[in-house]
């Protein structure tokens, strides 16, 4: 079996293809003469990288949504934090 090796170019116009033309994944692999999976293989390798290094102003967007999570996860455990002091409250009100 021979195996045909893809230039990273061509494989990033696929992935570009796949993900922005609107048509399915398995008409685009056969456009292009490959087969499904390794298209497959090839968007979940983009999202890995995209994942692990993302672009610059992805990261920008990361680190508000990083600084807006904490602000709400730490208003949440104020929250908790009275919801507990309220529950001991009002049970030792009703054992009365």
């Amino acid at each position: 079996m021979s195996q045909t090796r893809f230039t990273k170019e061509f494989q990033d116009e696929a992935v570009r293809l796949a993900l922005t033309s609107g048509r399915s994944r398995r008409a685009i692999a056969e456009d292009l003469g490959v087969g499904l999976s390794t298209l497959r293989h090839w968007i979940d390798r983009r999202r890995e990288r995209q994942i692990d290094d993302p672009p610059e102003e992805r990261q920008e967007d990361m680190a508000a949504e990083l600084k807006r999570l904490r602000r709400e996860n730490e208003i949440l455990r104020q929250e908790r934090e009275i919801l507990k002091k309220a529950t001991a409250f009002f049970a030792k009100e009703g054992s009365r």
